[in-house]
């Protein structure tokens, strides 16, 4: 991470939990762009296959969210990257219910937490997905060297 700079504020209290960074500056290297990522597998048919999709997209945000971060994790890694290069990630969500935003956010920090890496992240709800049962779509922005 040392072509990145984690930016806080002046007034920034560490007391409080923040589960995503400010800022993150880019002081060197190249973009990596992820394709959105599912709880499908990297590599699957299109258009979907019914079967594939009754397999995999469960309806679990939670098994969904832990998914999509392991196809995440592999393509990072088949980059030569790992989750201390992300810088940007945003993730969509269906169907949302209270509480929903902390208990996908507790996963994918679990992702970053063993490197103390928090990138900026940009959480919303949507309308719909890809797929009727897709409850999750994560995209994540890396930069390597």
């Amino acid at each position: 991470m040392a072509n990145l700079e984690v930016i806080h504020h002046p007034n920034y209290d560490k007391t409080v939990f923040m589960p995503f960074s400010p800022a993150i500056k880019i002081k060197s290297g190249k973009i990596l762009w992820l394709a959105g990522g599912t709880a499908l597998p990297v590599y699957h048919d299109h258009p979907h296959k019914r079967e594939q999709i009754l397999k995999y997209l469960v309806n679990d945000l939670e098994a969904q969210t832990r998914a999509t971060m392991d196809g995440i994790m592999e393509t990072l890694k088949a980059a030569g990257a790992s989750p201390r290069d992300v810088v940007h990630m945003f993730i969509f969500r269906t169907r949302p219910r209270a509480g929903d935003i902390g208990r996908s956010s507790a996963i994918v920090n679990s992702y970053f937490a063993p490197f103390n890496h928090k990138p900026t992240t940009t959480n919303m709800a949507v309308l719909e997905l890809g797929e009727p049962e897709q409850l999750v779509e994560i995209q994540v922005v890396a930069v390597v060297d």
